[in-house]
């Protein structure tokens, strides 16, 4: 095998002989991973691909449908960087996507080439992620989500494939659907497009990271399933592994007939230490107090290093 190190002048230069260690870094918290990347002064592993799903009910009332948001991360550091300019430095991943049905055909794919920012000198040791977003529709089933991700610059470093199981169904009782972590507070939004839902513009967080700097975690989900019109009472608790935590209770919401009703919230991460942190949102019926629905998301957060952005749409 042959790998391209940095020279330390900016360019690469062949490297022979190197035993390759491949960790599965999206086995990893993503604020470990992160920390990881950071540490690799040169592209010695193949690239690495993070996915993440979020379901929702599809608003199509003719058929029995879900819509899936597929979230993935890429990490440019391992990346290869080829001069184009003096000075001017980049790298490209190529991500191909597929869902997969029960019987292994192909109800939906798509092949997207991700660029980087142009660098002026690849010893710079930060080299953001970049992420993406899509979303697709799909019939009530059994699937499997396959990402697959390649250097395309440096086809010898190797190649990656990560799956998820889906199951996309109808809630039969009121439930909650995944919920999303944010970057910023969900705005307003008449217009309909990817990053837009339950009218709302949103911009995720890519793997649920919070980096240096955030002082809240921000959120949204739908809450399926309720008779319209009752009234629910909403709870909010982020709490760390070592037992720190921020509760709020949300004013009551409303149910609306014949689509999900969204809900968008924020909490403090202020007293959260660095690492990964849970949110668990109940709903409760407002007369009787009964607990309708339960829903949990698990997040990184990092007291040091920043953030990734906020994922863009595909190119």
């Amino acid at each position: 095998m042959q790998l391209s190190e940095d020279n330390g002048h900016g360019r690469k230069v062949a490297a022979r002989g190197l035993p390759v260690i491949f960790v599965p870094m999206r086995l990893l918290p993503l604020a470990t991973f992160l920390t990881l990347l950071v540490a690799v002064p040169a592209p010695a592993h193949p690239p690495q691909l993070l996915l993440q799903v979020a379901q929702f009910r599809s608003l199509d009332q003719t058929r029995p449908s879900g819509e899936v948001e597929i979230s993935a991360t890429v990490p440019t550091q391992p990346l290869t960087y080829r001069q184009r300019a003096p000075k001017s430095f980049q790298s490209s991943a190529v991500v191909d996507l597929t869902i997969l049905k029960a019987d292994g055909t192909a109800a939906w794919q798509e092949t997207v080439t991700l660029k980087p920012p142009v660098l002026n000198d690849t010893t710079i040791a930060l080299k953001n992620p970049l992420s993406f977003l899509k979303r697709v529709t799909l019939p009530d089933g059994t699937y499997t989500l396959r990402g697959h991700i390649r250097d395309q610059y440096n086809p010898t470093t190797g190649e990656a494939t990560v799956e998820l199981p889906l199951t996309v169904a109808a809630p039969t009782a009121p439930a909650f659907s995944d919920i999303v972590f944010l970057a910023r507070p969900a705005a307003k939004a008449s217009a309909a497009g990817t990053f837009n839902r339950g009218g709302y513009l949103l911009t995720r967080a890519p793997g649920g990271y919070y980096g240096r700097g955030a002082d809240n975690v921000f959120f949204y989900t739908e809450l399926n399933a309720v008779p319209a019109g009752r009234a629910v009472r909403l709870h909010y608790h982020l709490a760390a592994p070592d037992g720190t935590a921020a509760d709020a209770d949300a004013p009551p919401v409303t149910a609306l007939a014949g689509r999900p009703t969204p809900l968008v919230g924020q909490l403090p991460l202020g007293p959260l230490p660095a690492g990964p942190f849970t949110l668990t949102i109940e709903a409760r019926d407002a007369t009787t107090h009964k607990i309708l629905a339960t829903q949990r998301q698990s997040g990184q957060r990092s007291l040091t290093d920043y953030a990734p952005a906020g994922a863009p749409g595909p190119r």
